[in-house]
């Protein structure tokens, strides 16, 4: 009988006993044969490792010595984490029993899928697919985001019309399946990030890197969302725009980052200015900062580091070969299946 990878799903906390009280019993009821919990704590100030040492003694504690984000919180914690895959997990998430066998099984397939979704759900609205990555992430020809299930703020019912596994450009990293060697060998996240979008870049990467990303939707979730920074948060967009520009700026091939920024720069100024019309001074400020920001590390950037290969972005796989806002606000394409036409 062939022996199962190793498993370590690795919790990243940050004063999140509430989530942990909630959430953290049915992740110890995972069914998989060949698995370690693990609490990976970012200098928590509330109770949340006491607890789970009182009530979880099964969970291992990893405490990293400061807040480094999500992005510098699982580069240090995972350095003393053994396993063949890493599940990254987040505090708000409720796992069904089975969840991670079948990501496994569909890893296990083929050895140049480096990372991999479950389908996730929202946690509030149990038939409807979850913001952060629903059925598998996509991005345009312009570097936003979206989902199979979700296409900016609007989230479709779950009837089962991406219950297809398939190849994506990211995978969430709500609950993010990786072999553990694809990790490293890319360097990890960007710790630059800190918080947003460093999944997609480190998906990128590996895509980059020859390596598959995928989806799973044997496997299901139920993701609260928002559990650091809630949708409209400043602070949150701040991290978003930022985060994309420096994302694009580090992984477009050159002969797309002219076209591609100069027309974002477009964008966001629109944006920005939208931001104020409607009466929302800060979100124009937090859009300011991050192109003021972005510009700052862009100067002290050294692309020397990254020896990977680039490619057009039109040679990658979960890239939809059009501007997803386009469709979305002029013409009306709300869903996933409907951006084509």
């Amino acid at each position: 009988m062939p022996v199962l990878p190793s498993v370590a799903v690795v919790i990243l906390n940050w004063n999140g006993k509430g989530f942990l009280e909630k959430f953290l019993p049915s992740v110890c009821r995972s069914s998989y044969g060949n698995l370690q919990l693990y609490l990976a704590d970012n200098a928590s100030s509330d109770d949340s490792v006491a607890f789970v040492q009182e009530h979880f003694p099964q969970v291992k504690i990893i405490r990293n010595p400061k807040n480094n984000g999500f992005a510098g919180g699982y580069n240090q914690a995972l350095q003393q984490v053994q396993a063949d895959i890493y599940v990254l997990l987040n505090q708000d998430v409720e796992v069904e029993p089975g969840w991670i066998a079948p990501v496994v099984a569909l890893m296990e397939q083929d050895t140049r899928i480096a990372a991999c979704q479950p389908k996730l759900r929202a946690y509030n609205d149990r038939e409807a697919f979850e913001y952060a990555g629903a059925a598998g992430g996509w991005m345009d020809i312009l570097g936003y985001t979206f989902c199979r299930g979700r296409i900016l703020y609007t989230t479709e019912k779950d009837t089962g019309q991406y219950d297809d596994a398939q190849d994506v450009f990211w995978a969430t990293g709500a609950a993010l399946f990786i072999r553990a060697h694809c990790f490293h060998e890319v360097g990890g996240f960007d710790a630059a990030f800190f918080a947003h979008m460093e999944e997609v870049d480190l998906c990128w990467r590996l895509q980059r890197a020859g390596y598959r990303i995928s989806y799973c939707p044997q496997s299901l979730v139920y993701h609260v969302g928002g559990g650091s920074l809630p949708q409209g948060n400043p602070r949150k967009l701040y991290l978003n725009f930022r985060n994309n520009l420096m994302m694009l700026w580090k992984n477009l091939h050159p002969a797309d980052r002219w076209i591609v920024l100069s027309q974002r720069f477009f964008l966001d100024l629109l944006a920005a200015l939208k931001s104020l019309v409607a009466g929302k001074p800060k979100d124009m400020a937090a859009i300011i900062r991050a192109y003021r920001d972005y510009r700052r590390w862009k100067r002290r950037y050294d692309a020397a580091q990254d020896q990977l290969p680039r490619r057009k972005l039109l040679q990658m796989t979960g890239v939809f070969h059009g501007i997803m806002i386009w469709r979305y606000y002029f013409l009306g394409r709300k869903k996933f299946s409907e951006l084509e036409r």
